[in-house]
């Protein structure tokens, strides 16, 4: 049977993972993705931490006669950055979790 880990190599696995993770949140905020609509008509930029860096919008929506598909389309872009960055995020969480030594099935945050 294996032996079982003192406490204090526990504390600095715990230690070590918690200082890991600040670095991968850290990180997110490096990372961009774009998520776009209407065949790119509209475009937002945005971090894996979900950060808005810019949003783009093709001139010939910005007519008071298609206001609306105008939101739908802001609406659908930011939820495709959105979507690419919280892939951008796990990935990242992943990456960190495979490099600390941790039981198997132990799962992050705490």
């Amino acid at each position: 049977m294996p032996e079982m880990p003192d406490f204090d190599e526990i504390m600095k696995l715990a230690q070590n993972a918690q200082n890991e993770l600040q670095k991968a949140q850290d990180n997110l905020d490096s990372i961009e993705v774009e998520g776009s609509s209407g065949g790119g008509m509209v475009s937002v930029r945005a971090t894996a931490k979900g950060r808005i860096l810019s949003v783009a919008i093709d001139d010939s929506l910005l007519q008071p006669s298609e206001k609306g598909m105008l939101e739908d389309l802001i609406a659908a872009a930011f939820n495709d950055a959105k979507a690419k960055a919280d892939t951008a995020a796990a990935g990242e969480m992943q990456k960190m979790q495979s490099s600390l030594p941790l039981p198997p099935g132990f799962k992050l945050p705490f």
